[in-house]
């Protein structure tokens, strides 16, 4: 699950490829292709799009040059098989599986790209970790060439989990949902919080705001610190909005109604994504009450 936001995703009704004329280079967002965004990290896009899922997950393959092996980071989605062997095929000898966190656009082809692969999956939970140890925060993965440290980033999920790439000086940052590549991230009510969401927010602008962005959704950034950025004050002005509203409602955080604050601070956004919003909601209404 991924965005709130109202900005609506591009047409995706067309097999066509986004080409740039002038690199001819495909472009965000480009389906059943690799395309490469850094000379370490590259991205094949799987075609779910959606209201949670944007234009589709993104599926990174992490490979420093002349490598032989390649690190995987999230598979996808269920019944995209088409999606996992374009993956597999791309990057040739899977060394490692990596999972940003739980939800099933990113965890449900696990179980076929282990068929494929055989490689082993880790995660930051117990559950998504198949043939290794699970994933501890801070910790540095050396594979397929790379420096691959472990940034346990939760707010999103409780697992939610980015992945900071180091090769020959240069670094870039996988946000999965955490960040996206455009819009705002939704917070899982059932395990997400706001508190977390903010200090991994922080943390993700001290320790790579220089590094390049690769989202688990939407198109990728030279850096991460302007997006960031952004995402904070939003979700600060957000919060601001949701505790005027309960004020003008008369009733207390604990009272507050999700559905009708909803109404009220996102009559602007596409109803559709109202479940979304509700969502985040719900989880600021509990950071509200804690204050």
């Amino acid at each position: 699950m991924s965005s709130e936001a109202s900005k609506t995703p591009p047409d995706n009704g067309s097999e066509a490829t986004v080409v740039d004329e002038a690199a001819s280079k495909p472009v965000h967002p480009a389906y059943g292709v690799v395309r490469e965004v850094t000379p370490f990290a590259s991205v094949i896009l799987c075609r779910n799009p959606g209201s949670f899922e944007l234009d589709g997950t993104n599926t990174w393959i992490l490979r420093a040059p002349g490598s032989p092996t390649a690190v995987v980071v999230d598979p996808g989605p269920k019944k995209h098989g088409k999606h996992v062997r374009a993956v597999v095929e791309a990057a040739s000898v899977v060394e490692l599986v990596l999972i940003s966190h739980r939800h099933h656009d990113h965890v449900g082809a696990c179980k076929k790209m282990r068929k494929l692969s055989g490689a082993p999956q880790r995660a930051y939970s117990n559950k998504y970790s198949v043939g290794a140890a699970r994933l501890r925060d801070r910790e540095v993965i050396h594979a397929a060439g790379l420096k691959i440290t472990v940034v346990h980033t939760p707010g999103h999920t409780a697992d939610s989990t980015s992945f900071l790439v180091e090769w020959e000086g240069q670094q870039a940052i996988l946000t999965a949902d955490t960040i996206l590549g455009f819009g705002t991230t939704v917070l899982d009510p059932s395990d997400g919080s706001l508190n977390d969401y903010f200090n991994s927010l922080n943390r993700l602008l001290v320790e790579a705001s220089d590094a390049v962005l690769l989202p688990g959704h939407g198109p990728d950034h030279p850096t991460l610190g302007p997006i960031g950025r952004y995402y904070k004050a939003h979700r600060e002005e957000r919060l601001a909005q949701i505790v005027t509203a309960i004020e003008a409602m008369g009733v207390t955080p604990e009272k507050a109604k999700p559905m009708k604050v909803v109404r009220t601070v996102y009559a602007d956004v596409d109803k559709k994504l109202w479940p979304a919003a509700r969502m985040s909601v719900k989880t600021q209404l509990e950071y509200i009450r804690t204050l």
